[in-house]
């Protein structure tokens, strides 16, 4: 497709010098840590992002924070850009790289470190995947909340460089919720240790900062996460309704009302199907528009919550409501929610937007998302965290046709753009990337953008951290 999306021109003093780069990087680290052929460098051209890609100069794939220390310290010696990299399931573009680059990938760094369940922490590198976290502490009965779509796959130092959440962020929060403490080398080779295993640290909220920066303040070499407590049961429950609108309206009214599932997720008729279609967990095919409804705690308590979310959801015309009768039934249910962008896939390339607006207004975005996207020609696939107003609508297209390739992205931004105007932001756990960082504009001042970036510049003065993400191109200061 044709590219819409620039990138910062490469260095070509860094190109010239790519053979020496290499050399170097080979007897820096240890065998089997280094790509440098094409073939080799192949799979980490790009991301989940498929629409654009970069061949960088080389990948290193190191196996300790040392290791990650020495190959930043070379790079910011000889100004070289240094891209990390998690698991590459990124969907706004962030860790896809530039010729000029080196991809600091974070595979191998794939070690449960810790997992103290007095204080409930465990402490990991940041290639261990998400979902390693709570296989782990499961048969002790605890938990890592944060659950993204992709946690299989997906790694913790990804998590914390776009702030990722999942379907249990609702009551559990996302990661910045759930991180105490990280390792980190920032791009001069220094290692650092922010937070720990205490519930609060002293000084400046620097933790904070990192969490989200999308790999542009250094790289999170080792995170110390909570662990939770399980509940004593879990029951989802399916909720279909004759309208979009209707089931958005119902989930703004369920949490104003006060009442807090541990989940509450959204998916219109198009995407009921797909997921039906792979899954087969039972999802009714007679609505417009479902509701999975998690609710926990103990019997009681989960017969209250539910009798609360019932009456709600009869004011608004509901039309099935479906309680899971048993553990198969409730892991098919979030199989089919789980499974939702890898069974889009199967159908059709799409890009998935991913914009918050408050649930006061989801039922407004809603209907409008659907117009846009119609008024563009294409299909749209809707299912998000609709407890937290988290939309990610699937722009269905042919990536083999720059006609609609180029209206899928023009739709999106417009789809962006829309969750700003109704009081929302760009993302709410996906990062900025290369995907909405020329639309940052369009939220956020200069002035606004011009103290972020003095924060970022103050990690890194050259710029050369994942250096074409999340700021517009024009108007960043000097490196």
């Amino acid at each position: 497709m044709p590219e819409t999306i620039g990138f910062l021109k490469p260095r070509q003093a860094v190109l010239d010098r790519r053979r020496e780069i290499v050399a170097d990087l080979g007897d820096l680290l240890p065998e089997g840590c280094l790509i440098s052929d094409e073939r080799g460098l192949k799979p980490f051209e790009t991301d989940a992002f498929i629409a654009y890609r970069r061949m960088p100069l080389a990948v290193v794939l190191p196996e300790t924070t040392e290791q990650v220390a020495t190959v930043l310290k070379y790079c910011s010696r000889y100004g070289i850009p240094i891209v990390p990299r998690g698991a590459g399931t990124s969907l706004s573009g962030g860790a896809i790289p530039q010729e000029d680059a080196i991809v600091v990938g974070l595979s191998k760094m794939a070690r449960i470190l810790d997992i103290d369940l007095f204080n409930r922490t465990a402490t990991v590198q940041a290639g261990v995947t998400n979902l390693n976290i709570s296989d782990a502490v499961s048969a002790d009965g605890f938990f890592y909340a944060p659950d993204p779509s992709s946690q299989l796959a997906c790694t913790i130092g990804g998590n914390i460089g776009m702030n990722s959440g999942g379907a249990h962020c609702l009551k559990y929060g996302v990661t910045t919720n759930n991180l105490l403490g990280v390792k980190m080398v920032l791009f001069d080779g220094t290692a650092i240790e922010l937070g720990g295993k205490a519930l609060d640290a002293s000084g400046y909220d620097l933790l904070g900062l990192i969490c989200g920066s999308e790999g542009q303040l250094g790289i999170v070499t080792e995170a110390t996460v909570r662990l939770i407590a399980k509940a004593e049961g879990a029951r989802p429950v399916l909720f279909g309704f004759a309208t979009s609108e209707s089931a958005g309206s119902c989930v703004a009214d369920i949490i104003g009302s006060g009442i807090i599932p541990v989940a509450i997720e959204f998916m219109d008729k198009p995407a009921i199907e797909i997921c039906e279609a792979f899954a087969h967990a039972g999802y009714p095919l007679d609505v417009e528009a479902l509701l999975i409804v998690e609710v926990e705690g103990s019997e009681a308590e989960m017969d209250s919550m539910l009798a609360g979310i019932i009456g709600i959801a009869r004011r608004y015309g509901v039309m099935t409501i479906k309680e899971s009768q048993s553990a198969l039934e409730a892991a098919l249910i979030w199989k089919g929610r789980k499974s939702a962008f890898g069974a889009t896939g199967r159908l059709a390339d799409y890009i998935c937007m991913d914009g918050t607006v408050p649930l006061s207004q989801l039922s407004h975005v809603l209907r409008r998302t659907g117009e846009i996207v119609a008024g563009y020609g294409l299909r749209v696939a809707n299912v998000f965290h609709a407890g937290d107003g988290n939309m990610h609508p699937l722009i269905l297209y042919n990536i083999n046709d720059p006609d609609e390739a180029a209206r899928a992205e023009e739709a999106g931004n417009d789809i962006l753009k829309l969750c700003v105007e109704a009081g929302g932001c760009l993302t709410g756990e996906h990062g900025v990337g290369i995907e909405k960082r020329d639309l940052m504009l369009f939220q956020y001042s200069k002035a606004d953008l011009d103290q972020q970036m003095g924060a970022r510049a103050a990690f890194d003065p050259q710029w050369l951290l994942n250096p074409s993400k999340v700021f517009p191109l024009e108007g960043r200061p000097a490196a």
